[in-house]
């Protein structure tokens, strides 16, 4: 017995060193404060203390990917956004497919984005409707730009006008390729008549990116034009859209 016992491990002095170390040792641990939720509270307090010019384009996204990623470090995805599409603009433009190519952007965060991308149109297109178009045409370029800057495909757009140069209708009046959209002047001309529009704003996009207006271009303008002054319709403009920038037949002087 007396080998045996000696033999034995010496739990008992286990036991007293455990007891010796301090009782935090086995106390639970709580975790370290993640850094991104600090950065959140930050970021808002930026945006609510100087508004949207204190924060960069990306820093802008991140606060709508705040909504839908709400336990994550979203600063990587946003300028990762921003990196792959080139801008702010474009990437609440870009098609919802191509967003979720962006590691991180699933197809709910590709709809939120869509969603704020729709607001801004729907609110400059109100804001378009509520004024005089000749006296805010700012208000009226910037709505073409988000509308139609970004389209992969031509699409050729009227403004109906008024006597008072009021936004009767705001209509989409063909879908084209990557550079040509068909119109047909007398079915424009048809139209205005059916709204009793006496003006009209013609509106087109180059997905190309340059709005240089093209020889076919400043022709269907002029058949246009030829084809409604008898009728009593003006054409007060055509503005061709892209990416760059715009482009205005009446400022050119070509119509």
């Amino acid at each position: 017995m007396g080998d045996f016992e000696e033999d034995e491990p010496d739990f008992l002095g286990l036991e007293e060193a455990r007891a010796r170390r301090p009782r935090e040792a086995f106390a639970p641990q709580k975790p370290e404060p993640k850094h991104h939720e600090g950065h959140r509270d930050r970021l808002r307090e930026r945006f609510a203390g100087a508004g949207e010019s204190a924060l960069a384009d990306y820093e802008l996204l991140e606060l709508v990917l705040f909504r839908t990623i709400p336990r994550r470090d979203v600063k990587p995805i946003a300028k990762a956004l921003i990196a792959r599409f080139g801008s702010l603009s474009e990437v609440l433009n870009a098609p919802r497919k191509r967003l979720t190519e962006v590691a991180g952007v699933k197809d709910a965060v590709a709809l939120d984005i869509a969603l704020v991308a729709a607001i801004n149109k729907r609110a400059m297109r109100e804001a378009v409707k509520s004024r005089e178009v000749l006296s805010s045409w700012s208000a009226v370029l910037d709505y073409c730009k988000a509308a139609m800057a970004y389209e992969d495909r031509e699409q050729f757009r009227i403004l109906f006008l008024d006597k008072k140069n009021a936004l009767i209708a705001d209509e989409v009046q063909g879908f084209g390729t990557v550079d040509h959209t068909p119109v047909y002047p007398r079915e424009v001309v048809k139209r205005a008549l059916e709204l009793s529009a006496t003006a009209i704003i013609l509106v087109h996009n180059h997905p190309s990116g340059d709005p240089t207006p093209s020889r076919p271009d400043i022709d269907m303008t002029r058949t246009i034009v030829e084809t409604a002054k008898p009728l009593g319709i003006s054409v007060h403009d055509h503005i061709i859209i892209g990416k760059s920038g715009h482009a205005s037949l009446k400022g050119l002087r070509l119509i």
